[in-house]
């Protein structure tokens, strides 16, 4: 779901900024430590930036290759020139993010396609999937989803219409440690499911997760356990069903789901924007099959980790009264190591973080270190209404993307959309954690 289908109005945000100040903030993540781990020194540091500038990459998503490369997908062609281009647009670097080229994915006419959300996944043997939308700006729908697969590293591309359907919009694709790969939309008329078990050569489409919701996020366990997030909203903001507030889970690779209630409170109002924008919830499972949830609320911003697919949740609250955060994101590795960003603030203290957790074996609440805020180089379009006025600060999207390096530390990836200094791209971020010795006992 495209946060411009339906414009989040950034400027009413001084309704709400009084949270901002709210003062006696604290993490919680030392509470119940012991205190030579309460004392270790633990940093993150971000890099500058390095931008790339081509054409806006909104609502960007990273993905590392099992040779090192680094691709990042976005969108941002057909929305910032006002056309109807449908351009599938992809990047990759082979030195670390230094530099990158477009990748050349096909043509329309060759089904690759896309002009809004949009998603990356790379399987274990290195196959790249390429989950696109094609949205109508001018009926405010989405047409059609389209899935791109390359085996060879992005050099050469099969695509397959998945859907062409008024109201598709928001997909997603993951792949399962045995190859077998994931994609998941919805229409309007509840969550979609598609599944392929031979690197994306065919596609099957199964039953319905649910007959109602949106497809808010998707994500694949060790074990080929699958977790989909279903939230009130879909079809791009036009259907809302009330109370649908969901994770759905599948032990036996999609064949059939289980569905719980997604742990902890948010503030769902139709439209999803209001008082916290809220499109995407992001799920995770590590590497010993914990399943998270990541989210933000009124009261801060919140973990939550289930042991038993999804069964039951031990909830823990990250900021205990942060200013206004919004647009989570969240990824695992190993065994409770977790990645997350989020934007936080209005107009005038608008900024971005990134998080590392780390979460216990037992019930201790976690353990997190944030970076420094940072702003992307993304703002509102000029309104011809008033040329003069400077254009607020845009999120360019819903989420910042991340993930962990191969080689350690994080990338993260945000849109460049300044069209007063004719800047469009992205810029990528290098995140690295140090962690110092504890100190000795006095």
């Amino acid at each position: 779901m495209n946060l411009e289908k339906i414009r989040l109005p950034l400027q009413l945000g001084t309704i709400i900024l009084y949270l901002v100040v709210v003062t006696g903030c604290r993490r919680s993540g030392d509470v119940g430590r012991a205190a030579p781990e309460k004392a270790s020194s633990w940093t993150l540091t971000m890099s500058a930036p390095i931008d790339h500038l081509d054409v806006v990459a909104r609502e960007p998503m990273i993905v590392e290759h099992p040779d090192g490369t680094l691709f990042v997908s976005g969108y941002g062609a057909a929305f910032m020139s006002g056309k109807r281009t449908d351009e599938a647009t992809l990047w990759k670097s082979r030195d670390g993010g230094a530099t990158w080229t477009r990748v050349n994915v096909g043509t329309p006419e060759q089904g690759a396609a896309g002009n809004s959300d949009m998603d990356l996944s790379v399987a274990p043997d290195g196959t790249l999937y390429f989950a696109n939308l094609v949205y109508d700006v001018k009926t405010n729908a989405g047409q059609q989803i389209s899935l791109g697969v390359s085996k060879d590293a992005g050099a050469t591309w099969k695509w397959t219409l998945l859907s062409k359907t008024r109201f598709d919009d928001r997909p997603w694709v993951k792949v399962a440690p045995d190859g077998t790969a994931h994609v998941i939309w919805n229409d309007g008329a509840g969550v979609c499911y598609a599944v392929s078990k031979d690197r994306g050569l065919t596609w099957t489409e199964r039953e319905r997760i649910h007959p109602k919701g949106g497809s808010s996020h998707l994500a694949v366990g060790p074990n080929g356990e699958i977790a989909a997030r279903i939230v009130p909203g879909s079809a791009a903001g036009s259907k809302y069903d009330e109370g649908v507030d969901l994770i759905a889970v599948s032990t036996d690779r999609g064949l059939t789901w289980t569905k719980h209630e997604a742990p902890g409170y948010r503030e769902w109002n139709n439209p999803s924007y209001f008082p916290v924008p809220r499109w995407i919830e992001p799920l995770a499972w590590d590497n010993g099959g914990a399943l998270y949830s990541f989210w933000t609320n009124l009261k801060g911003i919140w973990l939550a980790r289930s042991l038993d697919q999804g069964a039951t949740w031990t909830t823990w609250r990250l900021r205990e009264c942060p200013e206004i955060a919004y647009f989570p994101y969240l990824v695992a590795r190993g065994r409770g190591e977790l990645a997350a960003t989020w934007f936080a603030g209005w107009t005038g203290t608008w900024h971005a973080r990134v998080a590392r957790i780390d979460v216990g074996e037992g019930e201790a609440p976690p353990r997190m270190v944030e970076s420094a805020f940072f702003r992307p180089d993304s703002w509102q379009r000029p309104n011809p209404q008033w040329p003069n006025d400077p254009p607020p600060p845009d999120t360019a999207g819903e989420y910042l993307a991340l993930t962990f390096l191969r080689k350690g530390g994080l990338a993260v990836v945000s849109p460049i959309q300044n069209m007063n200094e004719k800047r469009l791209g992205f810029s990528f971020w290098r995140v690295d954690e140090s962690r110092g010795m504890p100190k000795p006992a006095k």
